[in-house]
């Protein structure tokens, strides 16, 4: 389901008041018109009065976390007996080893957040909690796969080779070092943890619409380097969406496991790019496993943006878009994995499948797209290989906009613009429900399909009403995966937060 929080920091308050003066404007100071760290004002610059804002957001965050903490042990103020019931809903009865680090971490961070934990702290204490378990020995959890007496040679040795571990008992454990990390910050909070962090306005909406089943996911997940306990310099954060088709399964596994992937590549510090591309191959890699384990038969297109410093990284399977609007103008970053591509369809007949319209294009007549996480049974034909492409951001960026095709089948691209321009001088500024109207437009056009809709602003919205209505479309031509770095009920979610 992905992360969501929000919180205000006094220290933007502050900043955003201090400039005001400076600039001798009244300007309206409500909660959705806090200015975001991208338009602080160094420190250096603000001099005595951005100190003593530092200092006042500070203490403003350490009773946040302070309270939290008090909260979280005065409910819990013991460690789970194998007696206590879970606070948390189990995923599945086993995990392999690989699964687990990325699992704990979707449980602890759903919990955290649900309890309005501050985001980077809820990052922060979960890594710590996951690193403690990591290091005990995890084998009393060790179970036995289950044997079929129809099953082949080959899938009995892969599975005998597999290591499985007790869910539930895991997932008690866990929740116990998380509670032993609460109790241990109770008295002291690390510095790492208070860590101020770089403020997002991120709005999302996704609605089932008219399909029996919600199988679209999303991630907001602005505290990537405090979740995997990054200490360099570079500040990231990451955005998704994956679109299941099928089943929720592979959409819902992609959301958890395509980030932590990523975080334990290499190339992640050296070439983002790639460690996305690999993330992605990892993950089909490891749900097409968990599908046989399981008999699962889903699959999911996604799309994700990784911020690192001042470059964009995206990367994508299938169908499902990103777009980065600047200055109003629409910059193409990908293009999107279809049956009809030329590459994609000699790709596939060259495998030994076919390419066929039908109501659409469809792989062997039946999947509407050609790359995807899951479908084991139209893999290789389907593959798992993702694109990426990268980009520097010159600060002149207005806003990326992550979207599924029940997005984009009836928005193109060149309509964006004009309508999240349109929505911001409705409401003088506040981009907090843009994504809920764009899902409306998509629905209102006769999309069927579930919708989901991810706008992640780069700059403050009220500055993006400076220039008038502007709808262009940069004619920057389709570089498919070439580098760029030249150039929730199951109805309905809506989250718009400042993380």
């Amino acid at each position: 389901m992905g992360f969501r929080a929000g919180l205000f920091c006094s220290l933007r308050e502050a900043c955003i008041r201090f400039r005001g003066l400076l600039e001798k404007k009244s300007e309206d100071l409500t909660g959705d018109h806090l200015t975001p760290a991208w338009l602080q004002t160094p420190r250096n610059a603000l001099g005595m009065a951005s100190g003593a804002a530092q200092n006042s957001s500070q203490m403003a965050c350490d009773r946040e976390i302070s309270g939290f903490l008090d909260a979280i042990l005065q409910d819990f103020p013991a460690p789970l007996s194998p007696e206590s019931p879970l606070p948390w809903k189990v995923p599945g009865t086993v995990l392999s080893q690989e699964e687990v680090e990325a699992e704990l971490i979707e449980l602890a961070m759903g919990f955290l957040s649900s309890r309005n934990a501050p985001p980077s702290f809820a990052a922060a204490v979960t890594h710590e909690a996951i690193s403690q378990l990591l290091q005990t020995d995890l084998s009393e959890f060790k179970r036995l796969p289950e044997q079929e007496e129809e099953e082949e040679e080959e899938e009995e040795e892969e599975k005998a080779l597999m290591t499985l571990l007790d869910a539930k008992g895991l997932a008690r454990s866990f929740f116990n070092c998380l509670w032993k990390v609460c109790s241990w910050w109770q008295k002291q909070v690390p510095l790492t943890a208070q860590a101020p962090q770089r403020q997002w306005l991120v709005s999302i909406h996704a609605i089932r619409n008219t399909r029996r089943k919600m199988e679209d996911r999303h991630v907001s997940l602005p505290a990537f380097n405090h979740l995997f306990g990054l200490s360099d310099s570079v500040h990231r954060a990451y955005f998704a969406v994956f679109d299941g088709h099928g089943g929720v399964d592979a959409a819902r596994y992609a959301s958890v496991h395509v980030h932590t992937n990523a975080s334990h590549q290499p190339e992640l510090f050296t070439n983002p790019a790639a460690a996305l591309k690999e993330a992605f191959r990892r993950t089909d890699e490891m749900f097409l496993q968990k599908a046989k384990r399981e008999r699962l038969q889903s699959g999911t297109t996604g799309v994700c943006a990784l911020i690192a410093g001042a470059t964009l990284h995206v990367a994508w399977l299938g169908d499902s878009q990103v777009i980065l609007v600047q200055q109003g103008r629409v910059v193409k970053l990908m293009e999107p994995h279809k049956p009809e591509r030329q590459d994609e369809k000699a790709r596939i007949e060259a495998l030994g499948g076919f390419v066929s319209l039908m109501d659409c294009w469809r792989v062997n007549g039946t999947l509407a797209v050609s790359r995807a996480i899951g479908d084991v049974f139209q893999k290789p034909y389907v593959s798992g290989e993702a694109d990426a492409a990268s980009r520097e951001l010159t600060g002149s960026e207005d806003y990326l906009l992550l979207a599924c095709d029940g997005f984009f089948d009836v928005v193109p691209h060149h309509e964006v613009t004009g309508l999240v321009h349109g929505h911001l001088l409705r409401h003088k500024g506040n981009g907090m429900h843009v994504a809920e109207e764009l899902v409306a437009v998509a629905r209102d056009r006769g999309s069927h399909d579930n919708i989901t809709v991810m706008v992640v602003f780069l700059r403050e919205p009220l500055e993006l009403l400076e220039g008038g209505v502007q709808g262009t479309v940069d004619a920057q031509a389709d570089i498919g995966s070439q580098d760029l770095s030249t150039g929730l009920s199951e109805l309905e979610i809506n989250t718009s937060q400042r993380s």
